[in-house]
């Protein structure tokens, strides 16, 4: 009798169960009552709810990190955001790697696909880069938030604040230890601190551009013109997002929450808050006081999100990219679509429209769910939506009032941003695709 072949699980299916599996068992962990500073632990609810907000970076919390876990829960939070900022799979291969066991051609394509690396025997090369290069940012990030949170809070507490928030900030996941100031607080403290803001900014741009960006800046310098399409486009657009951003949340806040403030301090702080939505969670300002103009200029920010193959989430700014550009193909009457004298390949501005309109669809239907189950303002709703759809953790403060069904709506969001909603719906229904093709017909647009 012939045996069954082994099941073969797509790289997208094994991407999605490795990250359900790493919340599960985090939500296990965050249970326990010495992981509770009151000695008492969470329920399964609001564990998975946390577990799945730091695995998938989000950041949307439903207690207080400092205010309801002990060191050992902050330590056991700190791990699932770094392991879900550099993808479940990167840890799996180092830790083979380390034992001294070979990377078989299938894990090497899964990490491929975890990291949008482009050749498979790039892997193993690209793996080493991805550790040694979070460890020299992360390092320098937590040397830099020290020469703050030490003289403010003593020699070893000072350090592992320095840590976990540039960590935290590195990975986008927006997590914080300030709630022994004011519960829910953020880096409020801090909104006319340099140091802290820039450092922040700075760890989440760089988190954010991606893995691949950072290698062809170092080995080809600042020779722009030297550089691939990908990294053109994703340099360009997050200049233009950070700048932009910038002076249109001033614009938008200047007489609101940016009232009374130093030029110089309504800045830093718009600087800020351009740089967080995509997609670190952190915030300087009391986001339940924007104005209806902020709050949609931070919901299309967290729609962008970062870069493909970073610690980031959001539809991707490779995505929006190719969007805009085949929209401006198509006005100008041109067939091709492309930018800096490369054109670009059919199946990547389908896979791009098809990611924009998942996205899109599960935000609406989040939405709408959330408001036909809880009386919250429009505004309110989709900001949370949109905020776990793309790994943000910004929220107007309605979190933790969500009812047990709309915890659960925004688990999944969470899920589906950290793993991309493109990959979780190809990982549920991906299929051989047919070698016959019917025949063409057209329907009349627009």
């Amino acid at each position: 009798m012939k045996k069954k072949p082994p099941i073969q699980l797509s790289p997208n299916r094994v991407i999605a169960l490795g990250f359900l599996g790493i919340i599960l068992a985090g939500a296990a962990l965050l249970m326990l009552p010495m992981a509770n500073r009151s000695g008492r632990g969470l329920s399964f609810l609001d564990s998975l709810f946390t577990a799945a907000s730091a695995t998938c970076v989000t950041g949307l919390v439903v207690a207080d990190t400092w205010t309801q876990f002990s060191l050992l829960g902050q330590i056991i939070l700190l791990a699932l955001i770094q392991v879900g900022g550099l993808g479940y799979m990167t840890m799996v291969l180092q830790a083979a790697l380390l034992l001294g066991r070979k990377v078989g051609l299938r894990q090497r394509s899964v990490m491929m696909e975890s990291v949008s690396a482009e050749h498979l025997g790039d892997v193993a090369a690209l793996l080493r880069y991805i550790l040694a290069g979070t460890a020299a940012i992360e390092g320098a990030g937590a040397a830099l938030l020290a020469l703050r949170f030490v003289p403010e809070l003593g020699l070893l507490r000072g350090i592992w604040y320095a840590v976990f928030h540039s960590v935290s900030a590195f990975c986008n996941a927006g997590f914080d230890l300030m709630g022994f100031r004011e519960p829910y607080s953020s880096l409020t403290a801090y909104v006319d601190d340099p140091l802290v803001n820039l450092t922040v900014c700075a760890l989440v741009l760089l988190g954010g551009l991606g893995f691949l960006v950072w290698r062809e800046v170092r080995e080809k310098g600042l020779s722009f013109r030297r550089y691939s399409l990908h990294a053109k486009v994703m340099l360009t657009a997050t200049l233009v997002l950070t700048a932009g951003g910038t002076a249109l949340f001033w614009l938008a806040e200047r007489d609101n929450l940016l009232a009374g403030m130093a030029p110089w301090e309504q800045l830093l702080a718009s600087l800020f808050q351009a740089v967080s939505p995509r997609t670190a969670g952190f915030n300087t300002v009391d986001l339940a006081g924007l104005t209806s103009g902020g709050g949609l200029l931070t919901i299309a920010l967290m729609f962008v999100g970062a870069g493909p193959g970073s610690t980031g989430g959001g539809v991707k700014v490779t995505t929006v990219a190719v969007c805009l550009l085949t929209l401006a193909a198509y006005i100008r009457g041109r067939r091709e679509v492309g930018a800096f004298n490369r054109r670009l390949d059919e199946e990547q501005i389908h896979r791009s429209a098809a990611g924009v309109t998942l996205y899109m669809t599960l935000a609406v239907t989040g939405g709408f769910l959330l408001l036909a189950t809880q009386p919250f303002p429009l505004q309110d709703a989709l900001f949370e939506v949109f905020s776990a759809l793309s790994t943000v953790g910004l929220s107007t403060g309605i979190t933790r009032d969500l009812s047990p069904l709309n915890r659960g709506i925004v688990i999944v969001m969470m899920y589906c941003g950290r793993i991309g909603s493109l990959t979780m719906m190809m990982a549920l229904a991906q299929r051989p695709a047919p070698r016959i093709k019917d025949p063409v017909e057209h329907i009349t647009i627009g």
